[in-house]
């Protein structure tokens, strides 16, 4: 896979609301694209539509007019359930609320998805355990929830998206709801992500202090582009916490085992992204 190869490229998305007798345009006919190896930030203003923007990229939801092609597939003509199993095999996500299951430990949080994907519960228990350990939460592993610090959260759902091997990875303001140093560790994890796994990383925020750490940044107001620009130079990614032997040599998810007919059902309904 080249780092310079297109990702995800979208043409003409366009995406309105009703709202009582009239309707809101959140798109207006937007242009997009990303590659491989890039932390593209889009930024705007509350209400601007960049979470719209990537719930459309992302195949979460149907813009009214427009084409998204990611990885070389037309997204919006495939099927349901092969649009769910895309998003599974394919992508990452990472909330500005996290999305964890409260009654499940960080380690139980990563094994859901791999399980999904198809691995049996020893091999996700030990990728799910290499995943948190490169987020540096290998002694926060059987916490729950509510046991842990909102950069500690925010870590357990980077490591959840990473541990499928995304060959993109979406943040919506993944670090809104975080302090000044959680939210550089965030960001660095996610640069991580691009620059040594060559995911294409598309991170909506309205957070200036992120500027530093994108290699294009792209403003949107009002449904529209206002200004597309490849930054000199990004702020280099911080030193990983030294994985185990087995977390470094970890080994790519996208030679997944075939997902079982059960898990293929349950990802077509409402599994997890």
């Amino acid at each position: 896979m080249s780092r310079t190869e297109t990702a995800i490229r979208a043409h003409g998305l366009y995406k309105r609301f009703k709202t009582g007798r009239s309707h809101i345009e959140v798109l207006k006919r937007v242009d997009f694209d990303a590659l491989h190896g890039d932390v593209t930030m889009v930024m705007g203003p509350s209400g601007s539509g960049k979470s719209t923007l990537v719930a459309t990229l992302s195949s979460l939801l149907k813009p009214d007019e427009g084409k998204v092609t990611a990885l070389n597939q037309d997204i919006w003509n495939l099927s349901g359930g092969k649009r769910d199993r895309f998003r599974l095999d394919h992508c990452g996500f990472i909330f500005q609320g996290f999305n964890l299951f409260p009654a499940l430990t960080a380690r139980q949080q990563v094994e859901i998805i791999l399980k999904y994907q198809g691995y049996t519960a020893g091999e996700a228990r030990r990728k799910a355990a290499d995943a948190l350990t490169e987020v540096g939460l290998e002694m926060r592993m059987n916490m729950r929830p509510s046991e842990l610090s909102g950069g500690e959260k925010q870590r357990v759902a980077i490591a959840r998206a990473l541990a499928k091997d995304p060959r993109l990875l979406f943040a919506d303001e993944p670090t809104s709801a975080l302090d000044g140093e959680n939210g550089q560790i965030v960001i660095k994890l996610l640069q991580r992500a691009a620059k040594q796994y060559g995911a294409a990383v598309i991170c909506v925020t309205h957070d200036p202090r992120l500027e530093a750490y994108a290699d294009r940044i792209i403003h949107l107001e009002d449904g529209q582009i206002l200004s597309d620009r490849r930054t000199v130079h990004a702020a280099a990614p911080a030193d990983p916490p030294p994985p185990p032997s087995s977390a470094r040599a970890r080994p790519s998810l996208r030679t997944a085992r075939p997902c079982s007919p059960s898990c293929a059902t349950a990802s077509s309904g409402s599994s997890p992204p």
